[in-house]
């Protein structure tokens, strides 16, 4: 509940100005009761992180369990990735809010974290594709796996730029079939 309460007030406040105070009015408890929970401001940060990579993680393994082709699988991810943003769009605001902390923060490792097991799941599907002739077999997998993340993390900012997350899925249904042409997809 606190973890869904800081993404809630994330949606609407900058992360970095949420205070413990307003988490725990926000949920009706005292300040004391969520330090029973959380003994710091940075715990709160790392259960966030926790929180949204088991979010997102089922959201990816549910969208890949009902594919067959690595292209669809790819696609599918796509885009439960970005209906995830959309609909909690607290969680890129948090994200990179904590991600321009200097040091290492526990947010900061489960973002990592995070971002390691998201690559090498698009490098398997990559790999895959490749093995099925549906992507070429000299494309560099680590560099589509960087440009498939990297082409969310740009429909984000721009969504947040804009102040417009409900957009995102239209636009992401364009954008990835550019990405297929772009790593040489064969539809």
């Amino acid at each position: 509940m606190t973890v869904e309460t800081v993404v809630d007030l994330a949606a609407t406040n900058n992360p970095a100005e949420i205070t413990t105070g307003q988490i725990a009015e926000h949920m009706g408890l005292s300040q004391g009761a969520l330090f029973r929970h959380f003994p710091t401001k940075d715990a709160v940060w790392g259960a966030v992180m926790v929180w949204t990579a088991d979010q997102l993680t089922q959201r990816l393994d549910k969208a890949l369990a009902k594919e067959a082709s690595p292209l669809s699988a790819l696609e599918a991810m796509f885009m439960a990735h970005v209906g995830f943003v959309a609909a909690r769009p607290g969680v890129p605001r948090i994200m990179f809010g904590e991600l321009q902390r200097t040091g290492d923060t526990a947010a900061k490792r489960g973002a990592r974290a995070l971002m390691d097991g998201y690559r090498t799941r698009v490098m398997v599907l990559v790999e895959r594709g490749k093995t099925e002739g549906s992507l070429p077999v000299d494309l560099d997998t680590e560099a589509a796996a960087i440009l498939f993340v990297g082409t969310i993390q740009g429909l984000v900012m721009q969504a947040m730029i804009a102040g417009d997350f409900a957009a995102m899925p239209t636009m992401a249904s364009r954008v990835f079939g550019i990405y297929l042409k772009g790593i040489g997809a064969r539809t």
